[in-house]
């Protein structure tokens, strides 16, 4: 479980974040949305310390972040990035397989049971075709399916995913983010498509120029009231399978 309470982050001189309070439970998705810049993906990154906290407090499972070793917060918090990483020329076994390194010693790493959770990572996100090719010979797309079993195979507790269907196609994000909502994790993930938000998440947090402005269900957060000061578009509501559906028009379009 992690709980974020008041949370506040400094970036290059400026506050990116303000008093932010955030809690996902074991099972539950919690999507973080809103405009560019507007702080999603510096709480995300709060959250598993790679930007400290100028304010309030992170909790994991009952223990301070502030006071966990990084060794920890890896076995205990998975993440996926905006695929903007450098890559190695590794095989794609082997860069799933890094996700093992949390948990495992250095001479136990790489042994029998790893290579059947790493098989197993690559399954589940249909990348097994792709185990012995170059991660760097790789699309957009699939890069961010391997880093997704990356995540799984680390077998953390918690799973940060920074707009993880970036460069997926309609079937691999719909796959990718049922996928997500059956792991049984707590997770926090950054989306742009607000339909998909709808669709997968359990909770959401819109975040405005570093502001929480509102948090609840997707039925409570999705509302015309709410989105349309933020985007500046009209915002049409209905009501598909039970859940929230936008449709935007540009507001000269009013």
């Amino acid at each position: 479980m992690i709980v974020a309470d008041q949370v506040s982050v400094a970036r290059g001189g400026r506050v990116g974040l303000a008093g932010a309070h955030l809690t996902a439970e074991p099972g539950e998705v919690v999507g973080v949305v809103g405009p560019n810049g507007s702080g999603k993906t510096t709480l995300l990154l709060a959250l598993n310390r790679a930007l400290r906290a100028s304010g309030g407090t992170i909790v994991i499972d009952g223990d301070d972040l502030s006071r966990l070793p990084r060794k920890e917060i890896a076995r205990r918090v998975a993440v996926v990035a905006q695929d903007s990483e450098t890559a190695l020329p590794l095989k794609v076994r082997d860069a799933v397989g890094l996700g093992r390194l949390a948990s495992r010693t250095l001479l136990a790493y790489g042994d029998a049971s790893d290579r059947v959770l790493i098989n197993d990572a690559l399954e589940q996100v249909q990348a097994t075709h792709l185990a012995d090719r170059l991660i760097t010979q790789l699309s957009g797309g699939e890069r961010q399916r391997v880093l997704v079993a990356r995540a799984i195979a680390q077998r953390a507790s918690h799973l940060l995913l920074d707009e993880p269907t970036n460069h997926l196609d309609l079937h691999h994000q719909f796959a990718l983010l049922r996928l997500v909502t059956e792991l049984g994790c707590a997770v926090v993930m950054v989306l742009h498509d607000l339909n998909l938000a709808a669709r997968f998440c359990t909770r959401l947090l819109v975040i405005n120029d570093g502001q929480v402005v509102a948090s609840g269900t997707p039925e409570e957060v999705l509302t015309p009231e709410i989105l349309e000061p933020i985007y500046h578009l009209r915002v049409h509501r209905l009501i598909h399978e039970g859940r929230p559906h936008l449709i935007f028009t540009p507001e000269a379009e009013k």
